[in-house]
């Protein structure tokens, strides 16, 4: 006479048990944890809006003070230029203007600068009193104004200068710019986060473009500040999100 099942053990013998088991669980076990088809499903949206808001047609790309006077070689803020490149922002930069390049996306060069004579500079904030005992200084026509390796400016690529102001887009020529070119998304990267690039992400919002952030594209010091302001702020505001999502967007247009 066989022995009844050990209610302790459920009811059914080990091996059992085993082969009870859920095939996908099985799998899982075998080949590592299996992702469920509601998050494939999820992600797969994702992307597609994502690709959706990034449609080159109606996509402008931004580039904020990527000169190099400020993230170059010889800048005049040499922490944050090398924030810039040791963490990669400079170069995802670079990746972003190329891709644009290729998909067909306007690019544009947002440049901060003075004349020799600091004529209509500001000098209303301790700032910019700062910048003007810096020994680089970001003087129009000098090298300082150019922008810096390894972004490169294409021909069709639009530079817009500023004499005045922390913010890239206001008291600019970048909103009617914007307008004529047909954007409705305003992807911004470029230097810094503690000043410029959070001025460019209200600015266009006020404007009523939507912009995108991706967070590997944009730097600021020290370096713990950035993400903590892009949680905390831009992404109240903005579609924040990663270079190789916007690559990838891009990519399959």
């Amino acid at each position: 006479m066989r022995p009844l099942p050990c209610a302790r053990n459920g009811g059914y013998p080990p091996a059992a048990r085993r082969s009870s088991r859920n095939p996908d669980r099985r799998r899982a076990d075998r080949q590592g944890a299996v992702v469920p088809s509601h998050e494939k499903h999820e992600k797969h949206e994702k992307r597609e809006k994502l690709a959706e808001l990034l449609a080159p047609a109606s996509t402008v790309l931004l580039t904020v003070e990527c000169q190099q006077g400020v993230v170059g070689a010889d800048s005049a803020l040499p922490e944050l230029a090398e924030e810039a490149r040791s963490s990669g922002a400079l170069d995802n930069v670079a990746r972003l203007v190329a891709a644009a390049h290729e998909s067909g996306v306007q690019v544009l060069h947002a440049v901060a600068e003075r004349r020799p004579d600091g004529r209509g500079a500001s000098r209303n904030a301790r700032l910019f009193r700062a910048t003007e005992r810096l020994p680089v200084k970001q003087l129009s026509g000098t090298d300082a104004v150019r922008v810096a390796p390894p972004v490169e400016v294409a021909d069709e690529d639009l530079v817009v200068r500023r004499l005045h102001g922390l913010s890239p887009i206001s008291g600019t020529d970048v909103d009617p710019l914007l307008r004529n070119l047909g954007c409705r998304t305003l992807v911004v990267t470029g230097v810094s986060a503690n000043v410029a690039i959070p001025n460019a992400v209200f600015d266009a919002v006020n404007l009523g473009y939507t912009v995108v952030v991706p967070r590997d594209a944009i730097a600021g010091v020290p370096a713990d500040y950035t993400p903590a302001m892009i949680d905390n702020t831009l992404a109240l505001i903005a579609t924040v999100t990663a270079t190789p999502d916007v690559l990838d967007a891009w990519k399959r247009r």
